[in-house]
């Protein structure tokens, strides 16, 4: 089935609480662009995201480490039983970071994976509040302590984190090695983080200017378009991805509206 897809954006204020099973999506802190007025200076700043487990909470925060040898699959494995953040922001926003996280009930020792979808300033300021996190970092994955582990991560071989949770490679905006956090199963669907990949809604005319592969980020656009329900842009409020089935023309019914694959009923997000 043939159709177009349009976008809207997901109503609802700061921080966005999208609930799922078995992981809950939580928009902590959203991102910005905002000229300055200045020549070409830019304010800036990434959004960042929390995905929480179900099953995590306070009786369930103690963890051991991965053992020595382990393979990188099953330490990432462990590492998606607790709080999961992607991105950090700029270091100028390490407070308002630290507020966001205390209002959802984790503090930084919570936190057992950070992802950062990029090596830009403005999205992986702060790893320094997180060393007893693993890390990934665009293509980079470590352990605390820095005992790095090879993946093999490319765009036909996503990373799996746990039941419909996966790192993608989603190039083209910082180089080769940006990627993307696919949470499917929330209550809006499969939900996207995609750092700059996109970097708000309705941002057709402005992308190209900002990235390092034009071309190779136009592929990973569409990916993200065809696979995505709600995407959480690098510098803006998250967005809907609505699909419009194509229907044939009918004579005498030159009123009738495509079918939304997608309902315009709203589904429930809580704040």
């Amino acid at each position: 089935m043939s159709g177009l897809v349009r976008t809207e954006p997901l109503r609802g204020e700061s921080p966005v609480l999208v609930p799922g099973d078995p992981y809950s999506v939580v928009v902590l802190l959203q991102g910005y662009a905002e000229p300055e007025g200045v020549g070409d200076a830019v304010r800036a700043d990434g959004s960042v995201t929390l995905v929480l487990p179900q099953a995590w909470g306070l009786a369930s925060s103690h963890r051991e480490p991965p053992p020595e040898g382990c393979e990188a699959k099953t330490a990432l494995e462990e590492a998606a039983r607790g709080p999961i953040l992607v991105d950090t922001a700029g270091p100028w926003a390490r407070e308002a970071l630290l507020r966001a996280l205390a209002g959802q009930g984790v503090a930084p020792g919570d936190v057992t994976l950070v992802v950062g979808t990029h090596g830009h300033s403005d999205h992986i300021g702060n790893l320094g509040l997180f060393p007893g996190a693993a890390l990934l970092v665009s293509h980079d994955f470590c352990l605390p302590g820095g005992r790095y582990l090879p993946h093999g991560l490319r765009e036909e071989h996503p990373l799996r984190l746990g039941p419909g949770l996966e790192v993608w490679a989603t190039p083209g905006h910082g180089g080769q090695r940006d990627v993307s956090v696919v949470v499917a199963g929330t209550a809006l669907g499969t939900v996207m983080i995609v750092g700059d990949v996109f970097e708000r809604d309705g941002d057709e005319d402005s992308w190209q200017a900002l990235s390092e592969d034009p071309v190779t980020q136009e592929h990973s656009r569409k990916r993200v378009l065809g696979a995505a329900d709600v995407i959480v842009p690098g510098h803006g409020a998250p967005f809907r991805v609505i699909r419009e089935a194509s229907q044939p023309e009918t004579k005498g019914l030159g009123n009738s509206r495509p079918e939304l694959l997608v309902g315009d009923e709203e589904p429930p997000v809580h704040q």
